[in-house]
């Protein structure tokens, strides 16, 4: 079970990485428009390939983040176990009758 500081810790991430997420498409959406501008205005110019290349940079860094985010908050490890007894009794054989007998019922 991970320690109190831990979890602070991975909270902590999860909110940065949000953040960083939210830039990143941010990033993403901007470069996109000046692909799409630029290629429609100056079609084949230099111009054009650098923002269609910092749109590919900003997609690899959009996923990357949505991944790591994506597995902090599903990592088997975070969430509490449940150790409680069910509400159910259960049962026992016993060696000398054969028959299940309930825990509460041993006497």
């Amino acid at each position: 079970m991970p320690t109190k500081t831990e979890r602070l810790k991975s909270l902590r991430a999860v909110r940065q990485l949000r953040r960083v997420r939210d830039f990143y498409s941010a990033g993403v959406l901007l470069w996109a428009a000046a692909a799409v501008w630029t290629g429609w205005t100056h079609p084949g110019t230099r111009q054009m390939w650098v923002a269609l290349l910092l749109l590919g940079v900003f997609a690899g860094l959009l996923v990357t983040a949505a991944v790591w985010l994506r597995s902090l908050q599903a990592a088997p490890g975070r969430r509490p176990a449940h150790h409680a007894a069910s509400g159910r009794s259960r049962t026992r054989p016993t060696a000398a009758l054969g028959k299940a007998r309930t825990h509460h019922a041993a006497s």
